[in-house]
């Protein structure tokens, strides 16, 4: 951990300067004027030009040569740099720390003897202003790292982070090339994917099982810190040459809203009782960045409806993570399970509802033991253009009620409009058919009634029995007047009619947000609960949205 923060500036230097002086390394000052030209000629090489000019075949000679001089540097970059990783690391996990741990400080740090090494070596295809450069790294180091760790609890543990290894590839984006030695402005370095990094911890005089959760919780924080930080697209600007080099930063591109409406079947993790479910997301694990819900006591199908929003900086690299945890009270809460959605597949400006089967560990998985599942909606906007950044999906979107509140004459979506609109309507709902019903009475058969409800409503509509039939159909339309539809539910529970009661067969719970994007809709729900069944349902929405006085929010 402390060898990625610390030795990663060292080796992009370092590579850095093997690239810029490798071909000059017998020039003095007499001979300026001539590498100044060379630098000129450098910075319009491209890819092919410099792979002309270094072959591959050169490059095992390259890396031999500068493995050799990495192991006689090595006891200089331990010396020099433990310190300096001590004073940039610990803000760092100050960021990323669970919530068990109060605090995490370095006693003891050095990087030991034994130097990474680079294993293989790449130049990739780029636009003309940039060089890419990947090199294969990996280190099984002896380094002696101690953590002084507090917890929330007040007990205080030294944890020695023990048998390290590392193996990934490093990313150096040599940006922009200029004509001036040494012929590009800055380095983004990162790693190109999440990289494989096993270590183990001990605590010196004691057991890491003492405290439960501890363990988790400091793997957690070290893991979180290395792929949120180092992981690209998150990178680390190195400025060579004097100048501004923001462009080169990570910067938003759009928001995602997340609306976290349920949860069935959720594995039981309490001896007496049921589980206290709540939910962690996040897209980087950042403290100020991760949302929390609220606890549902005492339920394995807890319903939640609550909505987030997240900032989106690469569509195409990042996901969204959701953690269901059981609520311990004082103790540390258990896992239940976890899942992950790639934002690189969602459409943007078009609803898409997920329901996500949870898992034990998303890095493993070797535990397919039922965990139970999640349901999520997820809607992404791009920024428009007058907040900084162009919208590329201009001309995919096809505009619909909601769309046309939130779209603007620069081709993208006004977030901050969207906050100023409270999507006030009138929700149809024709009720066509169920199928496959289980059976509900000892003749095999059932009479089913269905009965829909709002969440945030109090009034129920209910349709008409249809009796002795596994397959009823109803085709009756309901209309309810809806407050505020981003932000509701609609519940539809299946219901089988007894002479002296009812017996519940299943429900389904749905968002508005669908159908206020495409105004009409028709499909068919599983029912929930149910050993069986299936829903037909018809939706339409005519939209009267209602505009909040900015002047007067303000």
């Amino acid at each position: 951990m402390a060898f990625l923060f610390g030795a990663f500036l060292g080796l992009v230097a370092g590579v850095a300067v093997v690239m810029a002086f490798a071909r000059f390394e017998n020039s003095r000052a007499e001979q300026r004027r001539e590498l100044a030209a060379i630098a000129a000629a450098f910075s319009k090489l491209t890819v092919q030009d410099l792979r002309k000019l270094i072959p591959p075949e050169f490059y095992p000679s390259w890396l031999k040569w500068l493995n050799q001089e990495l192991v006689k540097i090595w006891p200089f970059v331990n010396e020099a740099a433990s310190e300096l990783i001590k004073t940039s690391v610990e803000p760092v996990f100050e960021q990323y720390k669970s919530f068990i741990l109060a605090s995490l400080h370095f006693s003891k740090l050095t990087l030991g003897t034994v130097a990474p090494q680079f294993t293989g070596v790449s130049i990739l295809e780029s636009d003309d202003s940039a060089i890419t450069m990947e090199l294969e790294l990996q280190w099984d180091g002896n380094p002696n790292i101690v953590l002084d760790i507090q917890t929330t609890l007040g007990i205080s543990l030294p944890v020695q982070v023990k048998n390290i290894g590392f193996t990934g590839v490093l990313r150096l984006v040599f940006k922009p090339l200029v004509a001036e030695f040494p012929c590009f402005g800055a380095v983004c370095c990162s790693l190109r994917e999440k990289s494989k990094v096993e270590f183990t911890l001990k605590v010196i005089g004691g057991e890491m099982t003492a405290i439960p959760g501890i363990s988790d919780a400091i793997e957690g924080t070290i893991r979180d810190t290395i792929e949120d930080t180092l992981t690209w697209p998150n990178r680390i600007i190195v400025p060579i040459v004097p100048g501004d080099y923001s462009d080169l930063e990570l910067k938003p591109t759009g928001v995602l809203e997340v609306k976290l409406v349920e949860a069935r079947d959720l594995k039981n993790k309490d001896l007496v009782g049921k589980s206290d479910p709540f939910a962690v997301l996040y897209i980087r694990p950042l403290r100020e960045k991760t949302k929390k819900s609220k606890t549902i006591n005492n339920d394995l199908n807890p319903i939640w409806n609550e909505h987030y929003e997240f900032v989106v900086e690469d569509i195409s690299t990042q996901h969204l993570t959701v953690k269901i945890y059981d609520d311990e009270g004082l103790q540390a809460s258990e896992i239940i399970g976890c899942a992950r959605v790639d934002l690189a597949d969602l459409q943007p400006g078009k609803v898409k509802d997920l329901w996500l089967d949870l898992v034990k560990d998303l890095e493993i998985q070797r535990d397919k033991k039922p965990r139970g599942q999640v349901h999520l909606e997820l809607l992404y906007y791009p920024y428009a253009k007058h907040e900084g950044v162009p919208n590329p999906f201009a001309n995919q979107i096809q505009l619909t009620s909601l769309e046309k509140v939130l779209k603007t004459e620069s081709n993208g979506y006004d977030v901050n409009r969207r906050k100023n609109v409270i999507m006030r309507g009138v929700l149809s709902v024709t009720v066509i058919s169920a199928e496959d019903l289980p059976p509900m009475d000892i003749g095999g058969k059932a009479d089913p009634f269905v009965v829909l409800y709002l969440k945030k409503g109090e009034t129920k509509k209910k349709t008409r029995v249809v009796t002795d039939t596994l397959n009823p159909i109803w085709n009756q339309t309901f209309d309810f007047m809806v407050e505020d539809a981003l932000h509701d539910l609609l519940m539809v529970e299946v219901w089988d009619h007894d002479t002296f009661g009812k017996d519940y067969i299943g429900r389904c719970i749905l968002t508005l947000t669908r159908v206020i994007l495409e105004g009409e809709f028709q499909d068919t729900f599983v029912l929930q609960g149910a050993k069986s069944g299936k829903l037909n349902l018809h939706f339409k929405w005519t939209p009267q949205p209602i505009y909040r006085d900015r002047d007067r929010d303000q």
